[in-house]
């Protein structure tokens, strides 16, 4: 398994790419702090992105919600899932109301 370290705070990203932008280059910040230089040209694209500067690509607040609407099908199958276990007599219910359409057509 890869080993990874926590996410860098936003306060420390938000600095490194203030002295980014005030003419400091990502290879000498790197040089001088922990991130890469690719992790600093990353987190300047982002930032220009999340200024309007940039197009290409969703802002933070953007990434953030397609994680939201990510997640959710996956609580509402837990959720389904759940009911499914705690009451059987549900998923027949279900089930017979799924298939009623197809037991009338029989009955006539």
């Amino acid at each position: 398994m890869p080993r990874t370290r926590p996410p860098y705070p936003q306060k420390f990203r938000s600095q490194i790419v203030e002295l980014a932008r005030n003419g400091r280059s990502p290879k000498e910040l790197a040089e001088e702090f922990e991130p890469t230089e690719a992790t600093i040209r990353n987190w300047l694209k982002q930032a220009d992105r999340d200024d309007g500067i940039r197009l290409d690509g969703p802002t933070t607040e953007e990434k953030e919600e397609i994680r939201q609407f990510q997640k959710k099908p996956s609580a509402l199958q837990q959720e389904r899932d759940v009911l499914a276990n705690r009451c059987p007599f549900g998923t027949a219910w279900f089930a017979q109301e799924t298939n009623s359409s197809r037991w009338k057509s029989s009955d006539s």
